[in-house]
C-alpha cells in the first residue's frame, strides 16, 4: 500500500498549446519530464464539454437502485455503472499490503455498451457525441507523440485501427472524516493504457508525482485538458516516456468533485514491443512484449478482484 502524505506545493506541470511552432519537441519534454501535461486550443467545443458535465452530474444524483440496475458485473465488459468501492486502484502490484477501496462512482461507457439509464433520454446520445469529439483528439495526440519520438507521424496508426475506447465519468463525494487511513477518492495508481485525456471540474484533487518523486497538484485549468500517458507507452518507449502514479482525493466539504476521462487505447490485440528510436546497444529492452488485451486483463483483475470477458 502506498502511504498517502500530503502533497507539496504545485511545481511544473507544462501547458501545451497544440496550435504552437514547437508542439512535438514541448510535448516530449513533458512525457519525459511528469508524463502529465495540459493541452490548450485543443478544438474540443467548451459548449459540448459543459454539457458532458451537466449529464455527468444529473447521472450520479440518479437513485442508487436505478444506477445498480446498470451494474458493471451484469455487462460482462468494462460497460456500466461502478458503485463507490467497488475499485482497489492503490496497490496494484499483488505483492504489496492491500488499500482501502476507491471513495468515488462511477459509470464506464466502451465499446461494447449495452447499458444505459432509461430515465435519462438524451444521455446516450450525449456521451457518444462528447467520445467522439475526444477521440479526434486523442489521435492528434497520438500522431504528436510519434513525431515527439522521431517516428513518422502516422506510426501509431495501425495500433490506433479500431482502438479501444473506454468513457468514464465519475464522482468523488466530500472526503469523509471517518475515511480508513489511506482512503482516498482514487487511491495511487498508473494507468494502463496508451494514452489518457482528462477533462476535470474547477475543485481540483488531482495529485500526481513528478520525476523526483514528490506529489504535486494538477491544479483546474479553464480551457485545457489534462493529458498522461498508461503504462503501454512507458512499455512502448522502453521507459523514455513516464506512465505517472497519481491519486485524487476531494478535499471540498460541501460539493461532489466531478471528472471525465477518456482512455485511448490500442487494439486489443495491438503487440506492444520496444520502438525503434527507444533501444540500442546500450539501452535494449526492458519490458518483454504483451498485447494490450493481456496487460488491461491483468491489471483489472488486479484492481476489480474479476476479468472482463471481452
Amino acid at each position: 500500500m502506498i502511504v498517502y502524505t500530503p502533497p507539496r506545493p504545485p511545481k511544473v506541470i507544462p501547458v501545451v498549446d497544440l496550435q504552437g511552432a514547437n508542439t512535438a519537441w514541448e510535448i516530449h519534454k513533458a512525457c519525459r519530464e511528469t508524463g502529465f501535461l495540459y493541452v490548450s486550443n485543443h478544438g474540443v467545443p467548451q459548449a459540448l464539454i459543459d454539457a458532458q458535465f451537466e449529464w455527468t452530474d444529473r447521472f450520479f444524483d440518479l437513485p442508487l437502485a436505478e444506477k445498480m440496475a446498470l451494474d458493471m458485473k451484469k455487462s460482462g465488459t468494462t460497460a456500466g455503472y461502478e458503485p463507490i468501492g467497488a475499485q482497489i486502484l492503490d496497490s496494484q502490484d499483488p505483492a504489496s499490503e492491500k488499500a482501502p477501496p476507491d471513495l468515488k462512482e462511477t459509470f464506464y461507457c466502451s465499446d461494447e455498451a449495452d447499458l444505459w439509464p432509461a430515465a435519462l433520454p438524451g444521455f446516450r446520445s450525449q456521451m457518444l457525441a462528447y467520445r467522439e469529439a475526444l477521440c479526434r483528439l486523442g489521435e492528434r495526440i497520438v500522431s504528436l507523440l510519434a513525431r515527439s519520438l522521431e517516428l513518422e507521424e502516422n506510426y501509431f496508426a495501425p495500433f490506433y485501427r479500431e482502438p479501444s475506447r473506454t468513457m468514464r465519468i465519475l464522482r468523488y463525494p466530500p472526503h469523509p472524516a471517518a475515511a480508513r487511513a489511506n482512503q482516498l477518492g482514487a487511491g495511487a495508481h498508473t494507468d494502463w493504457g496508451g494514452v489518457t485525456l482528462l477533462a476535470q471540474d474547477d475543485l481540483g484533487g488531482l495529485e500526481i508525482r513528478n520525476a523526483a518523486d514528490e506529489w504535486i497538484q494538477a491544479t483546474p485549468i479553464p480551457g485545457t485538458f489534462v493529458i498522461n500517458l498508461g503504462d503501454l507507452m512507458q512499455r512502448w518507449t522502453n521507459g523514455l516516456y513516464r506512465s505517472t502514479m497519481h491519486r485524487v482525493k476531494n478535499n471540498n466539504a460541501r460539493r461532489n468533485r466531478h471528472s471525465v476521462v477518456l482512455f485511448y487505447n490500442p487494439r486489443r490485440d495491438a503487440l506492444i514491443e520496444c520502438l525503434p528510436t527507444c533501444t540500442d546497444a546500450e539501452h535494449p529492452p526492458k519490458y518483454p512484449p504483451v498485447t494490450a488485451a493481456q496487460h488491461r486483463a491483468e491489471m483489472f483483475e488486479r484492481s476489480y478482484g474479476f476479468a472482463p470477458t471481452t
